[in-house]
């Protein structure tokens, strides 16, 4: 998917990128677009879409190398906080089809990334318990 993927032309070096960290299974490089400077993101090597394309290996390796990120965003950047982020499916905000991780730095009033467009419901035991055994259920 190299030609057409714009991260897996970042990662064989085709196209212009910040890599700042790779191996064997990952590669990092700064986001193009800096909501805050220091926005980096952790994609696998290999071309994968989503979530649900990803092995348990590859996974391990992404969580490895975003612990080793978010560590380094913090104190490059001296931020108080990061968060770290990732969509799977146009429907959830993903816009390029090659599996990421965002770490992003943040600092106290930034406003960014709010999570809940309005305060969440809170169901009752048995709803709970109902979403519980269709997840299990699906396992």
């Amino acid at each position: 998917m190299t030609g057409e993927c714009v991260f897996c032309r970042i990662i064989s070096h085709d196209a212009a990128g910040r890599i700042v960290y790779e191996d064997g299974l990952t590669v990092a490089f700064v986001d193009r677009r800096q909501v805050t400077p220091g926005h980096t993101l952790v994609v696998p090597r290999r071309h994968v879409r989503d979530i649900f394309e990803l092995d348990g290996a590859t996974g391990a390796a992404l969580m490895l190398t975003t612990v080793r990120i978010a560590a380094a965003v913090r104190d490059a950047f001296g931020c108080e906080g990061i968060s770290t982020w990732q969509q799977n499916g146009a429907s959830a905000g993903q816009e390029v089809f090659h599996m990421h991780v965002h770490v992003m730095p943040r600092h106290a009033g930034d406003g960014l990334l709010r999570i809940y467009a309005a305060p969440p419901s809170m169901p009752d035991g048995e709803e709970l318990d109902a979403m519980a055994r269709s997840i299990r259920a699906a396992l």
